[in-house]
């Protein structure tokens, strides 16, 4: 009896942290707006210090890098509706000239191509990070928290948290929920405690799955929203993933992605999406090892609402 009363409270426990109450909730109480300042723009990123930086360099004792972009997308999928779109002005077959040439588009956002989220790029109650009017962002870009913020760029303390590893599997099966649990357990194998400014990256091994099963669409192994008080207590700066770090679907009613919302909305922490950690894993297990120089360098677009990136881990 004790135990079915136990399985009963757990129960409870979960879809009160799936309720739409429980997110309007979190979005007030992991708030940083004002923390830094009622100008800031940085949001998350003012906890790289100079110091974190010094430290996330001194790391590297190998000089081994390990990129965690995805190979762009050419080809149309169920997971990719906009297709990364390379075309040649000039090649060494149809022109006498000295050089050749061509030319990128992409609609980045979405679920294929590897890309960082700038705090502008989503809203609540018509408002984004640090009580911004989601109106600063009109047709021409961004006039706050756009990408032209990290034109320096982000230099920081990377931590792999590979969940399949963590459950002796190869990868998660779509709408697998990972939870403050599974994050606490992970710290303990890896031996280490995920801290300010770090970077965090969430490894559910969708690429691994994708190469042995093909592309599917909708549903995407991720964080729980019960995560996002773990992730502000941790004080983290970024938060990186292998689909868009929200479970989905998310459980929570008439919230599509809410770790994105809170991280990118309530915290100010940015996002990675579409990270390919399956490289990186495997250097990780090799050296046992699962912290790291994480650098990332955007576009410098002003008033992008994101950029394509190519993350690279540095042991």
């Amino acid at each position: 009896m004790k135990k079915l009363l136990l399985l009963l409270a757990l129960a409870l426990n979960v879809a009160a942290q799936n309720s739409n109450a429980d997110f309007e909730r979190l979005m007030r109480e992991l708030s940083n707006w004002g923390r830094w300042g009622a100008d800031d723009q940085l949001g998350a990123l003012n906890l790289v210090t100079p110091a974190k930086r010094r430290a996330a360099l001194a790391l590297v004792t190998e000089g081994v890098s390990v990129s965690l972009a995805r190979d762009v997308e050419k080809i149309k999928a169920i997971d990719n509706g906009s297709p990364f779109l390379h075309s040649m002005d000039r090649a060494g077959t149809n022109n006498t000239g000295y050089s050749c040439a061509d030319t990128y588009m992409v609609s980045y956002h979405g679920f294929a191509h590897t890309h960082i989220d700038s705090l502008c790029h989503m809203f609540h109650n018509g408002k984004m990070y640090n009580g911004f009017a989601q109106t600063n962002v009109i047709g021409s870009g961004a006039m706050k928290l756009g990408i032209g913020n990290l034109k320096n760029g982000i230099i920081a303390r990377g931590i792999l948290v590979d969940i399949p590893l963590l459950k002796n599997i190869e990868y998660l099966e779509p709408g697998t929920a990972i939870t403050p649990e599974d994050l606490d357990a992970w710290e303990k194998k890896a031996g280490l405690k995920v801290g300010a400014g770090d970077v965090l990256i969430i490894r559910t091994g969708r690429w691994a799955r994708r190469a042995a099963l093909g592309p599917w669409g909708g549903t995407y192994a991720g964080l729980q929203m019960s995560c996002a008080a773990w992730l502000k207590k941790r004080d983290i700066a970024v938060l990186g993933s292998d689909a868009g770090s929200d479970v989905m679907p998310s459980g929570v009613e008439g919230v599509t992605m809410p770790i994105h919302q809170l991280s990118l909305v309530a915290m100010g922490v940015w996002i990675l999406d579409n990270l390919d950690p399956e490289a990186l894993a495997a250097a990780a297990k090799q050296r046992h090892r699962w912290e790291f120089l994480l650098t990332v360098s955007p576009l410098a677009v002003p008033g992008g609402t994101g950029s394509p990136a190519n993350p690279i881990a540095t042991f």
